[in-house]
């Protein structure tokens, strides 16, 4: 995890560079994404807010700025814990 607050363009530059796309996702006070399982990485960087992510039952909360690599085929839920909207990005490998 990295807890610097990069530009979104710097973001969507270095995923690039990485090999994922990057895109914006905004979600209300108390909303919660269950049991997600990808069968690729998914990138996931927290611009504003505060959120939970319970990865095969392991919890890891993160704040703005912080960045996380969700390996494939790890089922995952998601959690806004903050007071207010979070703004995060979520990206996969380009195809």
């Amino acid at each position: 995890m990295q807890s610097t607050t990069p530009h979104l363009d710097s973001v969507q530059a270095d995923w690039k560079s990485r090999g994922f796309t990057c895109e914006l996702w905004i979600d209300a006070p108390g909303q919660v994404w269950n049991d997600f399982e990808h069968d690729v990485d998914e990138m996931i960087f927290l611009l504003a807010g505060a959120c939970q992510i319970e990865l095969d039952g392991d919890a890891v909360r993160m704040q703005a700025g912080d960045e996380l690599m969700i390996p494939a085929r790890t089922r995952h839920t998601v959690r806004n814990t903050g007071d207010g909207p979070a703004r995060w990005l979520h990206g996969y490998p380009i195809r």
